[in-house]
């Protein structure tokens, strides 16, 4: 078995879809790095890495027992085994993941340059590693919690989780389903519609709202979401921590 030695970690906890765990670019100095000493390497297919990095599904029983204990932690002087945890690749990208014990992979972590290659490098006389795995039936299924890649592409970290706040509030909005509270914040974004917008019915307005602040990220984004937060302690919390978050400047590649 391969194994790599010194690992720097960033876990990104629950995160079904891969584009939510960060690069090493995208990493921030409060994040809680911590050091692994020893982390085995597995090369897999790519659609057991896709399975992987975009699920929290359950990992292959004979993947779960090749890697038991054979990860630890390194916090101060002392060395601590991690249940099952290691670093997977399918030759064009690598995540890390630790399951705290359960069946799925329930944090996971993109590696520093540095050690990215050099796991690129320690697979590339070997094969991809066959696991008990059957591309089953699971089709991925994407929602306003949890967006299709299209809709984050091209966003930085700070973008995607404000647009993760401003979905929350949006799904808020569409549960009360208020046709006046809808009508209000459709002329909000998009002030020029007014003259329709009183006569449209509660699945229009929100078709059409939601059609509208689905792509990408502005200004207009922004200020939607800081106004539909108001008066909500939990969203304006989250809020807050995203404009005060300064990106990681450490030398640790």
């Amino acid at each position: 078995m391969l194994y790599l030695h010194d690992v720097w970690i960033n876990w990104f906890e629950g995160e079904e879809n891969g584009y939510n765990v960060c690069y090493f670019h995208e990493w921030r100095k409060d994040d809680g790095v911590e050091l692994l000493d020893q982390v085995p390497l597995l090369y897999i297919s790519e659609a057991l890495f896709d399975y992987i990095e975009n699920d929290l599904h359950d990992l292959p029983e004979d993947l779960m027992q090749q890697i038991c204990e054979r990860a630890y932690v390194r916090k101060g002087q002392e060395r601590k085994p991690l249940e099952y945890a290691a670093v997977v690749t399918d030759g064009n990208d690598i995540i890390a993941f630790d399951t705290i014990g359960y069946q799925i992979p329930v944090r996971k972590s993109r590696l520093i340059p540095r050690q990215e290659q050099l796991a690129f490098d320690m697979i590339k006389t070997t094969q991809p590693e066959s696991f008990n795995f059957n591309e089953r039936d699971i089709e991925k299924e994407y929602h306003i919690l949890s967006m299709e890649p299209r809709l984050i592409h091209g966003l930085t970290r700070k973008e995607r989780n404000l647009k993760q706040i401003l979905m929350i509030a949006l799904d808020q909005l569409r549960t009360t389903n208020n046709l006046e509270e809808l009508r209000y914040w459709l002329t909000e974004w998009d002030p020029k519609q007014y003259p329709y917008i009183r006569y449209m019915k509660e699945d229009r307005v929100w078709e059409t709202l939601y059609e509208g602040v689905k792509h990408g990220w502005s200004n207009w984004h922004e200020d939607l979401c800081a106004k539909m937060i108001k008066g909500q302690p939990f969203l304006e919390k989250m809020w807050e921590m995203e404009q005060e978050t300064k990106q990681n400047t450490s030398n640790l590649n």
